[in-house]
């Protein structure tokens, strides 16, 4: 499966929460698959309610 994170937004966005925070390959490997995770409960949340469309609601 192709990657699902834009590392260089991560990124971005941890520096502006701390300017002299770093991030490690490790975390985005890692973060990409809670962001899996997190997208196939929300499938299984939208199919149990009979949708064919992710909403909010659903993460």
């Amino acid at each position: 499966m192709a990657e699902m994170l834009v590392k260089s937004k991560v990124k971005e966005l941890v520096k502006n929460l701390d300017p002299e925070m770093r991030v490690s390959p490790e975390f985005y490997d890692a973060l990409e698959e809670e962001l899996k995770a997190l997208v196939e409960k929300a499938v299984k949340r939208a199919k149990a309610e009979g949708r064919k469309t992710l909403y909010a609601r659903h993460v």
